[in-house]
C-alpha cells in the first residue's frame, strides 16, 4: 500500500510540546540566635586574654541575623506552598479520573519533589493508553495551581493529497463504473462534510500553486517539452472542473448507503474500495457534521516578524484534492511545496487542550481524526495504484 503520497514534507520533524512545570522554590528554615552578647562592666579587672580555638573563627558565618519581616515572609511562603500542593493534587485527581488512571501516592514526599514525581508518573501512564497524548503543563497564576493536558494527532509530515484523475478514468471504464460511483459518494462526503479543500477553488492553497507553475511555463522559453507541460495543465483543469461538478451534487450523499448495499465486488481492488467506503460511511454516520479542521490549532502570528520559522504550516496546505500524484506537473508542485514547508518551524495538527481547574472538562477526543486520516491514506493509495492495477488485471 502506498500512503497518502510518495512525497513527505521536506526534512521537517513535527515540533512536540515540552512538559513544563512551574514549581516554587523550597522554603528554607531560619535558625534564631540563642542569646544576646553581654558587655563587661566598667572598671572590672582585666582578665588574662583567652583566644578561641582556630576552628571557631568562621562560626559566625553560619549564623543568619534576619529581621522579623523575613520571618513573616517565610510563613507566607509556607502557606503558599501548602495551597500549591492542595490545588495540584485536586487538579491531578480530576486529570486521573478523566483518563481513568490510578496516580502514584506521592504526598509523603517533600515539596517540590512530590509534584515532579506525580507528573512523571502521570505522563508515563497516560502515554500507555492514549496514542494522541502530547504532554501536559503545570499552570500557576495569582489564584490557583492546576494542570492542562494536550492531545495531538501526529500527521507524520505527510501530504494528504487525494488524486481525482484516476477517479475520472475509472468513471470512463465500464467495468469499474459501479466502483467509481461508490468512490464518488466517498469523495462527495469529503468535499461537502469533511470540508477538504478542492484545488480548482480559488481559496485553496493548491489553486495558487497550480497558477504559479502555469505562469512559469508560459514565461519560460519554448522547449520540446513545453507543449506536454501545457497539456498537463489543461488536463488538470478540465478533469478538475468535471469531477467537481459531480461531487457538488449532494445526491451522491443521499444514495451513499444504497450504493453500498447494492455493490458487488469483482476482485481485490473492488473489495478494498468497498471496505474504504463502508468505513467512511460509518464515520459520516457517527460524525455527520464534523470537519477535518474542527480541532485545527490557532497559532498567533506576529505581524512585525517576517521570520517564517516562527510561522505554522496550516492544515489546508497539506490536505486537499489534487489533479494527480504522478507525472511532471505533480513532481514540480511537490518540489515547490517541500521547499516552502522547509522554511517553516511549526506544523498545525489536530489538537485538543483540556484544563483541569475545577471547571467542566470537555469530553472531546481525536477519534474522528484518527479514523479519517487513516482512511485518507488508504484512499490515496488505492487511487494512486489504480492504473497499475488495471494493467495487471487485463494481462
Amino acid at each position: 500500500m502506498i500512503y497518502a503520497t510518495q512525497h513527505y514534507i521536506g526534512n521537517y520533524q513535527p515540533a512536540r510540546t515540552e512538559t513544563r512545570t512551574a514549581i516554587a522554590p523550597t522554603v528554607g528554615r531560619v535558625r534564631k540566635v540563642d542569646a544576646k552578647t553581654k558587655r563587661c562592666k566598667p572598671g572590672a579587672e582585666r582578665q588574662t586574654e583567652i583566644r578561641t580555638d582556630s576552628y571557631a573563627t568562621n562560626g559566625i558565618l553560619k549564623c543568619t541575623f534576619l529581621p522579623k519581616l523575613k520571618t513573616a515572609q517565610s510563613v507566607q511562603a509556607c502557606e503558599e506552598t501548602v495551597k500549591t500542593e492542595r490545588d495540584f493534587y485536586q487538579s491531578l485527581s480530576e486529570l486521573a479520573e478523566h483518563y481513568g488512571i490510578e496516580p502514584m501516592p506521592t504526598k509523603d514526599f517533600g515539596y517540590p519533589y512530590n509534584i515532579a514525581l506525580s507528573m512523571w508518573d502521570m505522563e508515563t501512564k497516560v502515554k500507555r493508553i492514549n496514542t494522541n497524548w502530547d504532554g501536559f503543563n503545570l499552570i500557576q497564576d495569582s489564584k490557583k495551581t492546576f494542570l492542562t493536558s494536550e492531545e495531538r494527532y501526529n500527521t507524520g509530515t505527510t501530504l494528504y493529497y487525494i488524486p481525482i484523475v484516476p477517479l475520472f478514468q475509472m468513471l470512463k471504464n465500464k467495468k469499474r463504473k459501479k466502483t467509481a460511483q461508490l468512490l464518488l459518494s466517498v469523495c462527495s462526503y469529503l468535499y461537502h462534510i469533511a470540508d477538504i479543500p478542492y484545488y480548482r477553488q480559488e481559496e485553496s492553497n493548491l489553486y495558487w500553486m497550480y497558477e504559479m507553475h502555469k505562469d512559469w511555463i508560459e514565461q519560460d522559453d519554448e522547449t520540446e517539452d513545453t507543449q506536454n507541460y501545457k497539456r498537463e495543465f489543461q488536463i488538470a483543469e478540465y478533469i478538475g472542473d468535471s469531477i467537481e461538478q459531480r461531487l457538488f451534487n449532494r445526491t451522491n450523499l443521499k444514495v451513499f448507503e444504497e450504493r453500498l448495499n447494492r455493490f458487488k465486488s469483482r476482485d481485490t481492488f473492488d473489495k478494498e474500495c468497498y471496505q474504504i467506503a463502508c468505513n467512511m460511511f460509518a464515520l459520516y454516520t457517527e460524525y455527520p457534521t464534523a470537519s477535518i479542521f474542527r480541532n485545527a490549532p490557532m497559532y498567533k502570528e506576529d505581524p512585525d516578524n517576517d521570520d517564517t520559522e516562527n510561522e505554522a504550516i496550516g492544515m489546508e496546505k497539506y490536505i486537499s484534492f489534487i489533479a494527480d500524484t504522478k507525472g511532471w506537473l505533480y513532481e514540480s508542485l511537490s518540489d515547490s511545496i517541500n521547499n516552502e514547508f522547509n522554511e517553516y518551524g511549526v506544523m498545525e495538527e489536530p489538537t485538543i487542550s483540556k484544563c483541569f481547574d475545577g471547571s467542566e472538562i470537555t469530553a472531546t477526543n481525536l477519534d474522528f481524526e484518527n479514523r479519517l486520516f487513516a482512511l485518507l491514506n488508504e484512499l490515496c493509495g488505492l487511487l494512486y495504484e489504480y492504473k497499475t492495477t488495471e494493467n495487471e488485471h487485463h494481462k
